[in-house]
């Protein structure tokens, strides 16, 4: 069998986490940041009382309350997949002035026993949105497009979803 190749992790610089650090299985944790998600104009998630979610080589996910969300704009989507550490994910549409925005934000309804405080908070990919801000600071996209990481300038990488980074 092939042995996972683990790159050399990226210099951190001064008020960087390396996402080599973060833990594996993956664990969740209250974060105090200012997430905030506008598209055409509206805005479908504002709040200082998220959760994210580390797990090594991969960026922050942000778990956001629906207080903070505008459950208005969502829409539930059939489409289900599951994660060896949270549980049966469910998916979310979001439909703005007629445009609908297909399975870009997902939920854990009854997540494995060490995710239980993001139950019912849902995160967003933030590839298809105007705006996905942490602190002011717009994101990057984790690359990959399967993964729902967000790169803000905070962390340190190589991050996976990269070529080649399958078996990291």
């Amino acid at each position: 069998m092939r042995q996972p190749h683990h790159p050399q992790p990226d210099p951190v610089g001064e008020g960087q986490e390396s996402v080599w650090d973060y833990p594996r299985p993956a664990i969740a944790e209250p974060t105090d940041r200012h997430i905030l998600i506008r598209h055409r104009g509206a805005t479908i998630a504002d709040t200082m009382g998220a959760w994210r979610t580390l797990e090594t080589s991969h960026p922050p996910t942000y778990y956001l309350p629906p207080d903070g969300i505008a459950m208005d704009l969502l829409v539930p989507n059939p489409q289900r997949s599951l994660c060896e550490w949270k549980g049966q994910a469910r998916y979310w549409d979001v439909k703005i002035d007629g445009e609908m925005l297909e399975a870009v934000a997902w939920s854990y309804p009854d997540p494995t026993p060490a995710f239980r405080p993001i139950a019912g908070f849902i995160a967003f990919y933030p590839d298809p949105f105007d705006e996905c801000l942490v602190d002011g600071e717009q994101v990057v996209p984790q690359p990959g497009g399967f993964y729902g990481g967000w790169i803000t300038s905070r962390e340190a990488g190589p991050f996976k979803g990269v070529p080649g980074s399958r078996f990291w």
